[in-house]
């Protein structure tokens, strides 16, 4: 039989034996979360809230987050003084699943800051991505304590 027949007929069934295997087979199941479970409950993280008030600090301590699990935190504002949050290159490393406020759910492409002009809470989902270090922080400030420091590995 001539090589290019051999060679069509293993890649039919090399086709074939893809196309009949399921997509779990493919996956690094290590952790069970198969082909689509990035967003599977058990691959879920809760951090702790950042809080926006005037004079005080954001964040008890840096987040260190694991590329490929999916996060969720809050941001309470209370109201204080009008704050933003800015951190375009650490929203830019992450895929924001959604930002819920006031149970109205918002699924953005992207995000550079977002901005308390009164008393609030929203919470945002998201699948950390690109390793490095980064930050959130109050625009404007210089202090440490109006910084979060951001690791994701």
């Amino acid at each position: 039989m001539p090589n290019s027949i051999r060679r069509t007929l293993a890649t039919c069934a090399l086709s074939a034996l893809v196309a009949a295997t399921p997509l779990t087979a493919f996956a690094d199941d290590d952790a069970g979360f198969g082909a689509a479970g990035l967003l599977a409950g058990k691959n879920k993280e809760d951090l702790p809230p950042i809080i926006l008030s005037a004079g005080e600090p954001i964040s008890a301590a840096p987040w260190e987050l694991t590329s490929g699990t999916y996060y969720e935190f809050e941001i309470q504002g209370d109201g204080s003084q009008e704050l933003a949050l800015v951190g375009p290159e650490f929203f830019r490393a992450i895929w924001i699943d959604e930002i819920v406020v006031e149970g109205l759910e918002i699924r953005p492409l992207g995000l550079d800051s977002v901005e308390f002009d009164e008393a609030g809470e929203m919470e945002i989902g998201f699948v950390a991505i690109k390793p490095g270090q980064y930050y959130i922080k109050i625009p404007g400030t210089t202090g440490e304590t109006q910084r979060l420091d951001i690791t994701i590995k």
